[in-house]
Formats: structure tokens, sequence, C-alpha cells
């Protein structure tokens, strides 16, 4: 799996953050900021429903 993020349109709902803290982080802002764009598998789940549930559809997911 491949993460990025489109921070622009990131409305700093934190849903990315409390689903998948090892992969997702916010400036001072309330940005998302990533922290890995390739998490291990025993991630995937808690990315992809971080993607699932973003209001702002600013998490984006590609199989390697």
């Amino acid at each position: 799996m491949h993460v990025t993020v489109d921070q622009p349109k990131c409305v700093a709902s934190g849903q990315c953050v409390m689903l998948a803290p090892e992969v997702f982080d916010q400036d001072d802002d309330g940005v998302v900021e990533l922290l890995t764009a390739t998490p291990g598998a025993e991630h995937h789940e808690d990315v992809r429903e971080s993607a699932a549930v973003c209001p702002a559809a600013a998490i984006h997911l590609a199989d390697q």
C-alpha cells in the first residue's frame, strides 16, 4: 500500500490520526501530516478506514 494526502483539501477533522496514529499526525493547524507513505501490513485496515471516513477525501491509497 502507498498512501498520499492532499493537504490543501484537509479539513483538520483528526479522524485519520485517531484511527491510524502510526501513519498520520496533525500539524499545529490540525492539517494532516503523513508519517509514512508505505505503512506495514498491520496498519492497512486502519489506513483504509481512515481514507473511508475522511470528510474531505484527502487520503489516497494505491496498491503496490
